[in-house]
């Protein structure tokens, strides 16, 4: 699994050098840490030395095309939950269309403006990591800010490890949402990490009392036979 400190990792594969660089340059310059491949070989060896936190992957690439890349990460268990962006010249409806099927996230097409494909990663990191955004998550009076790991409720701080602190920051991404034993497995520890279920309960009772220290209810709600929701 992508690790979860400040700095989100792309794993930019793109085969034009002049290309890659101004890429590179810029997500560096947005604050993420890149890994460069040329072509689609590389990428494929480079994911698993440095599981990404999203891919950027052209589309035309000499050999492996990206779209047999993106089939290939999207096919396997340890990728499969990794955006794909998908960069290409063609801009006809059927391609998207092909890039979306085999499991592309987004799709940009050339000549694009560096802007937008920046907006378009943070966009997926948002999505699948609020927290590795840096973003500021509330809920009542709760406050969980993402970048100096701090756990606030009605403003007296919080003591909370690392696993309960990305439990805190999943549950706050959806109040309300009912997540399994299972999906709180794979989005907290990994998807490939061999945790027993009742680790969960286990996890999610540290939470809970680190939330009550200062008193207060206790947010968080088993759901039977279900599993847990915030609020």
């Amino acid at each position: 699994m992508a690790a979860s400190d400040h700095h989100p990792s792309v794993l930019l594969v793109e085969d034009e050098p002049a290309q890659r660089e101004v890429l590179a340059y810029n997500l560096e310059a947005e604050g993420f840490r890149v890994t460069k491949a040329g072509n689609g070989e590389e990428a494929l060896v480079l994911v698993d030395e440095y599981p990404p936190d999203v891919i950027v992957l052209d589309w035309m690439l000499p050999n492996l095309s990206g779209i047999e890349v993106c089939r290939r990460l999207k096919t396997r268990s340890e990728t499969r939950a990794v955006p794909i962006i998908m960069l290409s010249a063609r801009s006809e409806e059927v391609d998207r269309v092909r890039g979306l099927e085999t499991g592309a996230d987004d799709y940009v097409v050339k000549p694009y403006s560096v802007v937008e494909l920046m907006a378009r990663v943070r966009a997926q990191l948002r999505r699948t990591r609020p927290a590795s955004m840096g973003e500021v998550l509330e809920y009542e009076d709760i406050r969980l800010d993402a970048e100096t790991h701090r756990v606030t409720r009605s403003d007296a701080p919080l003591k909370l490890g690392p696993t309960e602190f990305r439990l805190l920051s999943t549950f706050m991404e959806k109040p309300g949402r009912v997540w399994t034993r299972e999906q709180l497995l794979d989005r907290v520890w990994g998807r490939d990490v061999y945790v027993d279920t009742r680790t969960v309960d286990v996890h999610v009772g540290r939470l809970r009392k680190a939330l009550c220290y200062h008193g207060g209810e206790d947010p968080v709600r088993t759901v039977r036979g279900a599993g847990y929701a915030l609020g």
